[in-house]
């Protein structure tokens, strides 16, 4: 079975509202920081203010979309969850399984924003690792343990998300494996992927 759901309704909401702490030595210089924090400060502050807002849960989910557009290297992120496959698709695979992917993660993260009223969060360093700037910061949750959550920031990609982080977990190397073991079941065709993602995403409905 295809894990993909499973994996992103896990960790994609919390690592799209800020990010985690997790074992770096490197430190980022000042300038680096200073702009991956204020890219997390003002995207987090933006999603949170949507979400503890007293719209509809339609009107927080049509609202939210074009701030992870804005703000997520959707496309990015779906070429590494592939992993070598991606060589191995058509074009034409390529393109469908990247409109799905992206309707599989923004479901994710809206499909979560109910269960967020009244979160908060604070930014509490950054850390430079070989793939970009890791901002660390905490989620709180009215009754629920504080949360340590991690966003990794690449500015090759315009200062964009390229990976969350929860619970010490890459959720691009998690996604990544699940998709892998998936195809390796499966002779490695693509076609095979998309059409368990077009399941997945009509099963939604």
């Amino acid at each position: 079975m295809l894990k993909t759901c499973l994996s992103f309704s896990r960790r994609a909401a919390l690592g799209l509202l800020t990010t985690a702490l997790v074992s770096v030595t490197a430190i980022a210089t000042p300038a680096q920081a200073e702009d991956a924090q204020g890219f997390v400060n003002n995207f987090g502050g933006k999603l949170v203010g949507i979400i503890n807002s007293d719209k509809s849960l339609g009107e927080k989910r049509q609202e939210v979309l074009p701030l992870l557009q804005n703000n997520v290297d959707i496309a990015t992120i779906g070429k590494f969850c592939l992993g070598r496959y991606w060589r191995t698709a058509s074009p034409e695979q390529q393109a469908q399984y990247l409109k799905l992917f992206h309707q599989v993660l923004v479901n994710a993260v809206t499909d979560k924003i109910g269960d967020y009223k009244g979160v908060s969060f604070r930014v509490i360093g950054t850390t430079t690792t070989p793939n970009g700037q890791l901002v660390n910061a905490q989620i709180m949750r009215p009754g629920q343990p504080t949360a340590d959550i991690g966003l990794l920031i690449d500015r090759n990609s315009g200062m964009k998300i390229v990976d969350m982080i929860g619970e010490g977990t890459s959720l691009r190397l998690t996604q990544r494996q699940d998709y892998s073991s998936y195809l390796a079941r499966n002779g490695g065709n693509v076609a095979t992927l998309i059409s368990a993602l077009e399941r997945q995403l009509s099963h939604r409905h």
